[in-house]
């Protein structure tokens, strides 16, 4: 049973002395207006609440006490502020607290925007137990608020209010790192359009909370660029450098910071049939790789170094050849299974270029795979989470995989554009979705 919320608060924070009352409450909000708020204002009663139940949904809980407490004035303070269950001066509590006014919108336009930006900054703030936000320095007070509030819009069903804001964030720039970054244009949403979704954004904390530096229950100083597009990528489960490059520009500064941080945070992004190492033992970064030619520069792209090979993994039906120049050309060597140092095959720090293929059967089924172009998957061959997009919306649609017998071995409903296929054998499957007026299919390769 949730704790039941004060029914007055006393606020004591910043130049905030307003006496508060408790308007509403269920078991997961907590809305407290001040005396010049209109009692007419009820949509945060509803809004309010939906949001806070989407972001735990999401993002896992935020402390012992399940509630938001949303206040409101009008009138006062211009903005807004947020607090988390991390802080005493809001009596530990996760608080968003907005003044402006009047409220009188009905629950749309800029009344959502800024209640739900301040929601943004407890996300970013205390994920997964953890008090900081890392990214802050980098982002600032509103770039990941944009691509949040727009997140959730789509999340609560409010179709018309994501497109407003999409609209409106096609001109939303900033000076971080350079003038005229269009953050979420050129940034945010082609991560969160091509990686996930939702799951994309969830996916960046987890990690974070996995693997940066913390002093206890807090995150230990900030990120620098490189890290920061590093975690990205974890989150997106490909190479995001090409996709920083055209958002932010990439300077020698950004190339020795990612490059470190894939040292210091050996993650791989998302999943492949090989993956290849810095160090002997595998150690250093690792990249992992799906079935493809791989010239210099794309290796760079994805962070592998020029001549910076020392080991690598394959999986079984699979094998990479690495060539000493770029191109594919040079002295090379092929492998099929795992080689933990390639000093034994005199090809340490020696690879330019590389290629990736399936070997004797699993190669003709690769070959085989069709493609519809209105349906892309990735990674394909795929371990564990196969992800998609789609050219019209599937909301609603049925999902199914059948195998090569076209028996279906399993079927949801669609939620997120990811299924999770790691309880599948090996094998090749075809990826199935409909609706009583469209039909996607694709076939992919469980590895």
């Amino acid at each position: 049973m949730a704790q039941t919320p004060p029914a007055t608060w006393q606020e004591h924070w910043f130049e905030h002395n307003q006496l508060l009352n408790l308007k509403f409450y269920d078991n997961d909000v907590a809305v407290y207006y001040d005396n010049d708020v209109s009692s007419s204002v009820t949509w945060p009663y509803t809004y309010m609440g939906d949001v806070w139940r989407y972001v735990k949904n999401l993002y896992g809980g935020f402390g012992t006490d399940p509630h938001l407490f949303a206040v409101y004035h009008t009138g006062k303070y211009s903005g807004g502020h947020p607090s988390t269950y991390f802080d005493a001066s809001h009596d530990n509590r996760n608080v968003i607290d907005v003044g402006p006014g009047p409220w009188t919108s009905g629950g749309t336009g800029n009344d959502l925007d800024i209640s739900t930006h301040e929601v943004a900054h407890i996300v970013e703030g205390a994920s997964k137990g953890i008090k900081g936000s890392p990214a802050f320095s980098l982002w600032g007070d509103s770039k990941w608020a944009e691509i949040f509030i727009y997140d959730v819009y789509l999340g609560l069903g409010k179709t018309s209010e994501a497109t407003r804001w999409y609209n409106l964030m096609q001109t939303s720039t900033a000076d971080l790192p350079v003038a005229g970054t269009h953050w979420f244009r050129d940034w945010f949403y082609p991560i969160y359009h091509n990686y996930g979704g939702s799951q994309v954004l969830n996916r960046f904390f987890t990690l974070l909370a996995q693997y940066f530096p913390k002093s206890g229950s807090q995150y230990s100083r900030d990120m620098n660029w490189g890290e920061f597009v590093h975690f990205w990528s974890g989150a997106a489960g490909v190479s995001l450098k090409p996709l920083a490059t055209t958002a932010f520009g990439w300077t020698s500064t950004f190339e020795t910071q990612f490059n470190q941080a894939r040292i210091d945070f050996p993650f791989a992004y998302g999943t492949g049939v090989a993956s290849v190492y810095k160090h002997c033992n595998y150690g250093g970064y690792v990249t992992a790789l799906g079935v493809g030619n791989y010239t210099l520069s794309q290796l760079q792209n994805m962070g592998v170094l020029n001549d910076d090979i020392s080991s690598v993994k394959v999986n079984s039906g699979y094998q990479i050849q690495l060539f000493q120049d770029d191109n594919f050309t040079g002295t090379s060597v092929t492998l099929t299974a795992d080689q933990s140092c390639l000093v034994a095959n005199n090809f340490n720090d020696l690879a330019s270029s590389l290629k990736v293929t399936a070997a004797g059967a699993a190669a003709r089924v690769v070959t085989e795979i069709p493609t519809d172009n209105r349906l892309s998957i990735y990674p394909n061959p795929v371990t564990n989470e196969l992800r998609f997009t789609t050219s019209q919306s599937i909301t609603g649609s049925t999902l199914r995989i059948l195998d090569v017998m076209g028996r279906e071995v399993l079927q949801t409903r669609f939620i997120t554009n990811s299924i999770d296929v790691s309880k599948l054998p090996s094998g090749v499957y075809t990826l199935v979705i409909s609706d009583k007026e469209k039909h996607f299919t694709r076939r992919f390769v469980k590895s």
